[in-house]
């Protein structure tokens, strides 16, 4: 049965704190006494206060206990209850109006149980208020329950004094079995839970984590709620152990539990009708709207949750929005888009810049009889529409995979790829390269769109949006070995050779094929190994193209990064030039780290400074988050430099002033395609009779859609390739290439 208590009125708004948690020499109200930064003077009621509040139908368990500032005005407090210690700021003859909604300042028709208040505020129809500070113009009405407990935690998984560990809130995220969990608390970034996700090896580096984790919040109890300045709550039903950041909105949200809602006037964040949110972190400027349900969540600064959405076990990263589908036990990187009531996500890392499809499963399927299948999409994952995958997959940078059932583990390694079923011949087919080929205008647009669309105050990581960099740029290098060796394998099959070569004589033969101007590559089944679970063929399409095209795209990647570093860093010669990039440059490994992309040798000393003591928080973690992105531009260089030089297997020393004109002068040449290449991918929807025939005329489609002359994003790319090409041809002139 319920176990109802029933202790005397007199003690109601008092012993907050049980006797046990409470230091020597210190009463229930340390530590509330320490959160109330209002500077407001307390002073207790005089007579005729106290007898205007009776006559207004106030009652309280003691008057004395009832502080007030001195410009109170107790005609302002009608038909309240208040027990304990409550203090109350100023009140005015005013009314505060927010979204055409006015409301007179003052305390009305509500139960009030050792609250703070700050000047002019509403309190109107709260039918039970316990335990909270709020500021300044705040607004309260129609809400059943606003309380706080002497253990709350606000959302972080910590344990107060006297817990056990078995009650710790941890986000089970990446895999169903709770293999990964990490535990989620307050200005946690995308890089901390993906790194804590990670090396499940090394228990001194997770008792790190965790260590981290509990140092950063104090275990002492009887911290109040905060309401923070300007903040609207209306028309809401249970809002318990909350936490609420200035200028918050929140209107109709059915029940908050256990949370941290960070807002500020440059981030303000809104929870709107219907809503359920419980054990969870909201960011800065998150939006949560209709019907939205998350349960042991964590949504990073800017992103949305709408729709009847439903967010589970997960971490949703900064700038993202999830609207009406599901999501569950997914680690989620900045810039993601997921629209779709059918679109489902499951047990992943997804890494940035993604976009789900209506009727996608991603994660659905098992291989066997435990949840415990994850899947790994680098950034730019875009699955189609009714795409289902099966656990273990993995995705290399910018994969698009049409519509179908692939009900085989997939590991597809090569970027820019589209992954199609055959279902005629039982095949799968992949097509490097295919966003340059077919889609050029998504691709560059992609990019575009997540740098003028990240919204966040603090930039601690810093996120890259570029579709070539050191995460995609290493696999389009491995991907020219994978081609080779595959193109080697499939000539001589078609030759029906029954020579077994070594795998680097398989590479160098199909080398020379795909530089080869015959085009005898295009006559043969290259069939890929590795790329799926099964038995049948994985055909690679258009390799030869691709093959040249990833060797243009290495190059262009390579001199437009040193051109970059010359224009910012006024490099005035050639031969200043020469001294400033590495004379030994290598090609190094990079992870994505929560959007950020770092050196794996530089993670693999995180990880020592952790374990030896060396960083001691999450700080020091954010610190060298801080410190690798002001590094980035640096390495990023020295890796771009390195990989051209290996692309064009040549030393350092053979960068001459002919060779870096020849190699510019090339890059213009890349650049003129691409911005051809996104002007003619759009170009497309206005010419496709199959698109126009919805239109009675060119005006109406024009009208609907815009013209393609005036496409802001497609101007804005031909100015930049003339302001490119202007660049060059002065740096010709100034290092007299």
């Amino acid at each position: 049965m319920n176990e109802i208590k029933k202790q005397h009125i007199s003690s109601l708004g008092y012993n907050f704190i049980p006797p046990q948690y409470i230091p020597e020499g210190k009463n229930e109200y340390y530590l509330r006494n320490m959160q109330n930064r209002s500077g407001i003077k307390y002073r207790q009621l005089t007579a005729l206060e106290i007898e205007t509040l009776v006559r207004n139908s106030n009652s309280s368990d003691n008057w004395n206990n009832v502080l007030v500032s001195e410009a109170f005005n107790p005609e302002l407090v009608k038909n309240c209850k208040f027990f304990g210690l409550v203090r109350i700021g100023k009140l005015e003859p005013a009314f505060l109006e927010f979204h055409a909604v006015r409301m007179q300042v003052g305390l009305y028709n509500s139960t009030i149980i050792s609250c703070d208040f700050g000047d002019n505020v509403v309190v109107d129809n709260v039918n039970y208020l316990s335990h909270y500070i709020v500021g300044n113009s705040v607004i309260i009405a129609n809400v059943n329950e606003l309380a706080t407990t002497n253990y709350s935690k606000f959302g972080n998984g910590i344990l107060k004094e006297g817990e056990d560990e078995k009650i710790r809130i941890w986000l089970e995220i990446c895999n169903e079995n709770a293999g990964r969990s990490v535990i989620p608390f307050n200005g946690m970034l995308p890089g901390d839970a993906f790194l804590w996700s990670r090396y499940r090896d090394d228990g001194n580096l997770q008792e790190k984590f965790k260590e981290f984790t509990q140092k950063s919040f104090t275990d002492k109890r009887g911290y109040y709620g905060k309401i923070g300045d300007r903040t609207v709550i209306k028309n809401s039903r249970i809002i318990k152990d909350v936490w609420i950041g200035s200028d918050t909105y929140i209107k109709g949200a059915n029940k908050l539990k256990n949370l941290t809602i960070n807002s500020s006037p440059q981030e303000k964040s809104q929870i709107g009708e219907g809503c359920e949110l419980v054990n969870g972190i909201v960011g800065f400027g998150c939006r949560i709207f209709y019907g939205a349900k998350a349960v042991r969540f964590f949504m990073a600064s800017n992103s949305q949750l709408k729709y009847g959405a439903r967010l589970i076990n997960s971490y949703l990263g900064n700038n993202a929005t999830i609207s009406c589908c599901e999501v569950l036990n997914s680690l989620i990187f900045p810039a993601h888009e997921q629209h779709h009531n059918n679109s489902f996500l499951c047990a992943a890392v997804v890494m940035g810049q993604s976009n789900m499809a209506a009727g996608a499963t991603i994660g659905s399927n098992h291989n066997s009889r435990s949840a415990d299948g994850e899947i790994i999409a680098g950034r730019g994952f875009w699955p189609g529409l009714c795409v289902s995958l099966k656990h273990n997959s993995k995705f290399a940078t910018y994969t698009l995979i049409a519509k179908g059932d692939y009900s085989h583990e997939l590991n597809i390694p090569v970027p820019f790829s589209l992954v199609s079923i055959d279902s005629a011949e039982d095949k799968i087919v992949i097509m490097p390269g295919y966003w340059f080929m077919y889609n050029m205008y998504a691709l560059a647009r992609n990019a575009w769109k997540y740098i003028d669309r990240d919204k966040r105050q603090d930039k601690t990581q810093l996120i890259e949006y570029d579709f070539l960099a050191p995460d995609s740029v290493n696999e389009l290098i491995h991907s020219l070995t994978l081609m080779e060796f595959f193109t080697g394998k499939a000539f001589l099959k078609q030759q029906k050779s029954q020579t077994t070569l070594r795998r680097e004589e398989y590479i160098k033969l199909g080398k020379q094929l795909l530089l080869s101007p015959d085009k005898i590559v295009d006559k043969l089944e290259i069939l890929a190994e590795g790329f799926e679970n099964s038995k049948r063929k994985v055909e690679l399409i258009k390799v030869q193209q691709a093959y040249h095209l990833f060797r243009e795209l290495v190059i262009y990647y390579g001199v437009t990064q040193i051109f970059k570093a010359i224009q910012q860093n006024k490099i005035s010669s050639f031969e200043s030039l020469k001294k400033q990039l590495p004379t030994r440059p290598k090609r190094t490994d990079w992870i994505n780290v929560g959007g950020q992309l770092i050196e794996a040798d530089a993670i693999e000393q995180l990880k020592t400074n952790i374990k030896n003591g060396k960083i001691k928080s999450w700080d020091g973690i954010h610190s060298f988050y801080k410190k690798n992105g002001d590094n980035y531009p640096k390495n990023k260089l020295n890796h771009a430099f390195a990989s051209l030089l290996e692309i064009l297997s040549i030393p350092p020393k053979k960068l001459d002033k002919a060779y870096f004109k020849q190699l510019l002068q090339e890059a213009v040449d890349t650049k003129e395609w691409i911005t051809k290449g996104i002007y003619n991918s759009r170009a497309k929807d206005y010419t496709n009779p199959f698109r126009k025939m919805v239109y009675e005329s060119t005006k109406e489609m024009d009208t609907v859609i815009g013209k393609l002359e005036e496409n802001s994003f497609i101007k804005a790319q031909q100015t930049e390739l003339s302001q490119f090409k202007k660049k060059v041809k002065a740096l010709f002139k100034q290092y007299k290439l």
